[in-house]
């Protein structure tokens, strides 16, 4: 919409997303990003941490549970959203105000990791999007089906059904993109 600020924050995860039910059945999962930058110190000639920028988030919906599956404390990523700001009443009877971001997209940060993408399935039992479908506590499935993260550089391997993971002259685009080798003319 107009006028909302939008913006992309880079950081790392302070903690596994926390997904909840709304009273009217939505799901939402809460987490927070540190960003923190690096800076140039003159005296010292080095790169020393900047002050971080701790900014809470929250996803919606289907994208909650993805969020919930994909996500784990540690892991850098970059996320784009919508800051909001919220008005309540504290416990103490202060009134507070608060600025989140609500996440629009969400991904790991490839600067220092790889991943393995999958397309989530709606509709099946089990997965969300399937309102008969049992809910299952947070991370559940993640920790079933998917390695824990690891960062640093590894190789995953693709699965067979990949059609990205195939080498490059096989599948429905032929030789599409494939490097032409001539010969040189002397």
């Amino acid at each position: 919409m107009a006028g909302e600020t939008v913006i992309t924050i880079v950081g790392n995860l302070t903690a596994d997303p926390e997904i909840r039910t709304t009273s009217t059945g939505a799901q939402v999962a809460s987490f927070t990003i540190a960003s923190t930058p690096r800076v140039f110190d003159r005296q010292s000639n080095q790169y020393v941490d900047g002050q971080a920028l701790f900014l809470r988030c929250s996803v919606w919906r289907d994208m909650a549970e993805h969020c919930a599956r994909s996500l784990a404390k540690g892991m850098r990523v970059i996320a784009q959203g919508r800051l909001t700001q919220r008005s309540y009443e504290a416990k103490d009877g202060t009134q507070r105000t608060v600025v989140e971001l609500q996440v629009d997209e969400i991904g790991p940060s490839l600067r220092y990791a790889t991943a393995q993408v999958s397309k989530a399935q709606r509709g099946t039992a089990g997965e969300y999007g399937n309102p008969h479908a049992p809910i299952l506590p947070p991370n559940a499935a993640a920790q079933a089906q998917a390695p824990a993260y690891q960062g640093g550089a590894s190789t995953p391997q693709a699965p067979a059904d990949d059609p990205w993971g195939q080498p490059r002259d096989s599948g429905s685009f032929g030789s599409f993109g494939a490097q032409e080798h001539e010969e040189p003319n002397f």
